[in-house]
């Protein structure tokens, strides 16, 4: 048994959550915020056999895109402003970290 948690960015989280469904995989949904960004993201949750591995994450491959973004860096509170842009940037969002951390035991009652 694993547990796989991906973290996905919030444009992406339905189409993943409704293909998981379609696909028959259980998820658990938490909101989340991202360091870098600090932009709303999406933690699932999933417990899955250890042969189902590669299929969930062929569905989350499948549905959640990379993409680029024009973003205006946070001023450095705090700190010296040498290294500070003060225009926006593009950077890549999106996509999906995702973790596969084996299960010791699983129960459910």
């Amino acid at each position: 048994m694993k547990l796989v948690i991906a973290i996905v960015q919030d444009k992406d989280s339905n189409r993943l959550s409704n293909a998981l469904v379609r696909e028959g995989f259980r998820a658990t949904k938490l909101a989340s915020t991202g360091g870098f960004l600090r932009a709303g993201n999406t933690t699932f949750i999933i417990g899955i056999e250890d042969e189902r591995v590669h299929e969930v994450l062929n569905v989350i491959r499948s549905n959640c895109k990379v993409r680029d973004q024009l973003v205006s860096p946070v001023s450095p509170m705090g700190s010296t402003t040498d290294s500070y842009i003060p225009f926006p940037v593009e950077v890549q969002v999106g996509g999906a970290a995702v973790f596969v951390i084996p299960v010791e035991r699983f129960e459910h009652f």
